[in-house]
C-alpha cells in the first residue's frame, strides 16, 4: 500500500557502507524522477550522480546533518552515504525541485535504500565536489545508502515539540503532527 511506503521513506541518515549503492540503481531513480510532473513541463532539472567512495567523501564533508541533533556531528565512518544526487536547476522552481526529491525518496525506499534529503550544505564546497556547471544552481542533495538505523514515527498534536531525537537504545524517533490536527475548520466539527 503507498501509505506504507510513505512510512518507509524516511530521512535516514546513517547507512552500511559495506553495502554500496550502484550507479546503475541511481540511474533508475532518476528514469523514476524523470516521468514525474514538472511545471508547465519545462523539464529544467538536471542531476549528478557520486558513488565511488572518493567522490562520497568530498561530497560528505560540506553537508550538515540534523540539526536537531545538536551534540550529533552526523555518520561516522562505516556509517556515511555509499551514494549521492545533486538536484540542480536552471530555475528557482522549489516546487519541481521537491516533486522530483520526493519521487527519487519514494522511489529509493521501493528498492530497499535508504535517502535522506540535505538543503543545509556548503554551497561553493557542494558545488564543486559535484562538479556543476557555473550555469546551473545547486538546489538540493539527496544521500542515499542501504539503511543502518531504525525510524519510529510518533503521532502528537500540534502542540507538541517537532523535534525528532534518538533514544537511549539510538532509535530516532520522529514526531508527526496528527491529520486532525493540519486540517483547518475542524473547531467547526
Amino acid at each position: 500500500m503507498f501509505t506504507e511506503l510513505v512510512r518507509r521513506a524516511r530521512s535516514y541518515r546513517r547507512f552500511d557502507e559495506a553495502d554500496r549503492v550502484t550507479e546503475g540503481e541511481l540511474r533508475e531513480l532518476i528514469n523514476v524522477a524523470r516521468l514525474a510532473p514538472s511545471g508547465g513541463n519545462m523539464q529544467t532539472l538536471r542531476f549528478r550522480l557520486l558513488w565511488t567512495a572518493e567522490d562520497c567523501a568530498a561530497l560528505f564533508a560540506c553537508v550538515a546533518w540534523a540539526g536537531y541533533l545538536k551534540d550529533w556531528p552526523g555518520p561516522a565512518e562505516g556509517e556515511r552515504p555509499t551514494a549521492y544526487i545533486g538536484i540542480v536547476g536552471t530555475d528557482e522552481c522549489n516546487v519541481n525541485t521537491g516533486i522530483a526529491a520526493q519521487t527519487i525518496q519514494l522511489a529509493a525506499a521501493e528498492m530497499g535504500i535508504g535517502a535522506c534529503m540535505i538543503g543545509s550544505f556548503n554551497r561553493t564546497a557542494a558545488r564543486e565536489a559535484l562538479r556543476v556547471p557555473e550555469e546551473l544552481k545547486l538546489q538540493l542533495i539527496i544521500a542515499l545508502g542501504r539503511p543502518a538505523e531504525t525510524i519510529v514515527l510518533e503521532d502528537i498534536r500540534a502542540s507538541e515539540s517537532i523535534e525528532y531525537y534518538r533514544d537511549e537504545s539510538d532509535v530516532h524517533h520522529v514526531p508527526k503532527i496528527v491529520a486532525a490536527d493540519l486540517i483547518l475548520g475542524r473547531e467547526r466539527e
